[in-house]
């Protein structure tokens, strides 16, 4: 059974830092490419990041030089440090795992990811 389990998300002002970890388990995670997915309140998912089996990263325009994924193979473990966070950026952020083969072609797009955790809230004021 496929788990993705979020952990991390809190409450900041502007300017701070929050690190967002996602425990998996229940399929090969090394083989999988994964992203974080967030929505707020009113509008639709939006993938932030991603990361495929070789660590190769692509990040969404909003975020770029300011969010990083990373992931831990060997713990089966996401992760996503979120600096000089912004109003802009509260929402709830899922973990997500693509399902190979894809092709080997990246995506930020929510429809793309087969399994999802069940998300951790982050709230940034002003």
């Amino acid at each position: 059974q496929v788990q993705l389990v979020e952990s991390g998300g809190g409450s900041v002002q502007t300017g701070g830092s929050l690190r967002l970890s996602c425990s998996t388990s229940g399929y090969s995670y090394s083989r999988y490419c994964m992203a974080w997915v967030r929505q707020a309140p009113g509008k639709e998912r939006e993938g932030v990041a991603t990361i495929d089996e070789d660590g190769d990263t692509k990040y969404a325009n909003s975020v770029q030089g300011r969010f990083t994924i990373s992931r831990d193979n060997a713990n089966n473990i996401l992760y996503l440090q979120m600096n000089n966070l912004n109003p802009e950026d509260t929402a709830m952020y899922y973990c997500a795992a693509r399902q190979p083969p894809y092709g080997g072609s990246w995506s930020l797009k929510a429809r793309d990811y087969n399994y999802w955790g069940q998300g951790t809230q982050v709230t940034v004021s002003s």
